[in-house]
């Protein structure tokens, strides 16, 4: 039996539109979504013939949640079973090949370890892997050098640390302080749901030991240089500024990487980041980069000739869709190295990078980037641009794509979903423009569910702009019913809904009881090119709210099964910030559902963890009260609200921080407007936690049925 699940499960994502009529259907569960096993990013042998894995097993109760690493052929007419590499209680991340393919080193955090280390796993000789490191802060982010002699890899230091002895005393000290406070002379303070630390990125080496002996002590690269003592300096990876993005040179005598010096502006300036070279004998790291763009994920071709490189241009343009660069590399001469005018590769596609890779003859670079519901294959030569799409696909996205280095014919390996079939492994096969499936964890779970597939429409809005959406019908769709309307906004703004699966707002989950589920890319999402992207810089909530209900309005028109006098909407983040807005200029809908969502374009200013562009998107400083400040602040309609809402929000979510899910609540109990109030204390922008989920879909549900379930609104609302 659990042979022909497999194979329908299989069938079923080869060929969406097959449906068995042998086999039984029934509806998700919350227990289908949250216990399905989770394949992180493949990862590919150089010579193309094994990707390795990170495989889940979720729980409820995160104690129990295990995380280990599997291997498995990618010859996929094979259909070879995955085999467990690793069995211990820590997860591991960050897994990188050595270049013969012998050894895969990975960060993990596993008894006796107070922060994840870097492990070092001998695949021919099999057993344990030998822990090479043990930093006061951790180790992460590990890369071979070219001939796998050494490793190169990520840590930070406290202020005012010269070693590890330093470190560790600090660290002592500082949890012996009597007192708990943050202190702060600068921006910025606070990033997604932490406080920021003051500590520093570092860069180190450790040599791969001989087989039998002991692992030596890493060797710093940049600690003491005036780069790291630059009062802005930081590394990428948000406002948490800890990621250098760091590669070898071909030569194995350096590094290329990422740093800016700016962060210490962000509360006035965008913020840049800029490519560096730093011997592999330390010393003052050379700026390679001599402009504001930002730039990152620094790739050498396997000839050594070309560094390519990913890059948002500067701008006054709130979104900057990410390029792909080709920097002619001459390497370290006379103590300088030198990089020649870049090549724009991907220019005129007109589309945003995810991830890339290159070929191992050094000719084409594959990329992937967003296109109207997708993420799809794309290529372009690196020696003149040309982008083009691989393949058209309608179905699904791919992601987390990775490449063979030394295999005469590129493996293309990658992570497929879509809101039908949870994220697997897959190889893709540029000739037969598809791909194969590597691994099949969640098959079994999910054969006996009832997923229909999304249905993708588009309509013209009343300012002349293509708007594309998806359709999700519930379980046991019967076209000849009336079913009512759940219209679902994302957030970002700069993002789009796409044929993936979804943990925090799963499609069939919110359908289940019985409602059509409405998905719109309003102006300011990607995947659409962009100037679309940028339509919302300085009309940040009016147009994107009218595109919603016209997009509803097309939905009814479109599709007879979905009942007009039954809708509700909701979202989070931007999404949520929608929501408001349709609370204070529509009274269509019988209800609202807002998950971290502002009410107060002032407020949620002053105390976001990210502040210019706000101010950017709003077309200046709020002193000022220029027309947005005051005409699409939904708190200044509150006089007008009526429509009965659920409010929810994490108390550590410092993107949305909790005092606007507060001013809302207030606004609509003065009003006396039905509402709730759902706070999980220990959660952040998102609801992470297995049973705060179920929790916070139960709400949902609950609402949704309070209001659309009866022909008829509730008693005592006020739409």
């Amino acid at each position: 039996m659990g042979k022909t699940l497999l194979f329908a499960a299989l069938l079923a994502s080869a060929f969406p539109s097959v449906i068995s009529a042998q086999t039984a259907k029934r509806p998700i569960t919350h227990e289908d979504l949250w216990l399905m096993k989770r394949v992180e990013a493949p990862s590919v042998s150089p010579d193309g013939r094994w990707a390795v894995v990170s495989v889940t097993d979720a729980a409820y109760d995160e104690k129990e949640q295990v995380s280990d690493l599997w291997i498995v052929s990618t010859e996929t007419s094979a259909q070879s079973t995955p085999r467990r590499l690793t069995g211990t209680a820590g997860g591991e991340s960050g897994v990188e090949w050595n270049p013969d393919g012998s050894h895969l080193v990975f960060s993990a955090r596993r008894e006796g370890d107070d922060t994840a280390q870097l492990y070092l796993l001998d695949l021919g000789a099999g057993g344990e892997a030998m822990r090479l490191t043990k930093l006061v802060n951790g180790a992460r982010s590990p890369k071979f050098s070219p001939d796998g002699r050494r490793i190169a890899f990520l840590s930070t230091d406290y202020p005012g640390a010269k070693n590890e002895t330093d470190n560790r005393r600090i660290e002592t000290e500082r949890k012996a302080r009597r007192w708990n406070a943050h202190i702060y002379d600068g921006f910025p303070i606070r990033s997604w749901d932490r406080w920021l630390e003051d500590r520093k990125p570092r860069l180190l080496v450790v040599d791969v030991p001989e087989a039998g002996s002991a692992p030596g002590e890493p060797r710093e690269l940049l600690r003491d240089s005036a780069l790291v003592r630059e009062p802005g300096f930081a590394g990428r990876g948000g406002d948490g500024g800890d990621s250098l993005d760091a590669t070898w040179t071909p030569d194995g005598k350096g590094l290329v990487f990422v740093a800016g010096t700016d962060r210490h502006t962000a509360a006035y300036r965008f913020t840049s980041s800029n490519l560096w070279y730093v011997a592999l004998s330390g010393g003052e790291p050379l700026r390679l980069s001599a402009d504001e763009n930002s730039w990152s994920q620094p790739r050498f071709s396997p000839d050594g000739k070309t560094l390519v490189v990913s890059i948002e241009r500067k701008s006054d343009k709130l979104y900057m869709p990410t390029e792909l660069v080709a920097l002619d590399w001459t390497g370290p001469a006379g103590g300088l190295v030198t990089v020649q005018r870049g090549r724009e590769i991907t220019r005129g596609l007109d589309r945003s990078v995810t991830s890339f890779v290159i070929t191992p003859d050094s000719r084409k670079v594959y990329f992937l980037a967003e296109e109207a519901g997708h993420e799809k294959l794309f290529e372009t030569r690196l020696a003149n641009g040309g982008p083009r799409p691989v393949f058209d696909m309608n179905v699904g996205v791919y992601t987390n794509l990775a490449i063979s280095t030394i295999s005469r014919k590129p493996v293309l390996v990658a992570n497929f979903e879509s809101a039908t079939q949870p994220p697997e492994a897959v190889r893709i096969d540029v000739t037969k423009r598809t791909h194969g499936v590597l691994t099949a964890f969640n098959a079994e779970r999910v054969a006996p569910l009832d997923l229909a597939p999304v249905r993708h429409f588009w309509f013209t809005s009343s300012q002349g702009r293509r708007i594309h959406n998806m359709l999700v019908v519930p379980p046991d769709f019967d076209p000849l019913k009336k079913y009512p309307l759940f219209v679902v906004i994302h957030g970002g703004p700069h993002t789009m809904w796409r044929d993936q699966w979804v943990m925090r707002w799963n499609y069939h989950l919110l359908a289940k009881q019985g409602y059509v589920v409405l998905l719109t890319n309003y102006s300011g999402s990607t995947g659409f090119g962009a100037a679309f992207a940028q339509t919302i810089q300085g009309d940040p909530l009016r147009t994107a709210g009218a595109e919603i209900n016209e997009a509803a309005d097309a939905a009814l028109r479109d599709h007879s099964f979905i009942d007009a006098s039954r809708q509700c909407a909701g979202g989070a983040s931007y999404g949520g910030h929608l929501a408001n807005w349709l609370q204070a200029t529509t009274t269509r809908y019988r209800c609202l559902i807002s998950h971290a969502g502002l009410i107060n374009l002032e407020s949620q200013w002053g105390t976001s963890d990210t502040v210019y562009g706000r101010e950017v998107n709003n077309g200046g400083p709020v002193w000022e009260q220029g027309p947005v400040w005051r005409e699409q602040n939904p708190i200044r309609h509150a006089a007008s609200f009526k429509t009965p809402t659920l409010v929810t929000i994490g108390e550590r979510d410092f993107r949305v921080p909790l005092n606007n899910s507060l001013e809302y609540w207030t606004v609509l109990q003065r009003q006396q407007i039905p509402s709730r109030l759902v706070v999980f204390p220990d959660e952040n922008h998102w609801i992470l936690k297995g049973e705060n989920s179920r929790l916070f879909y139960q709400e949902i549900h609950d609402w949704l049925a309070r209001w659309l379930q009866s022909s008829k609104p509730e008693t005592g609302s006020k739409p």
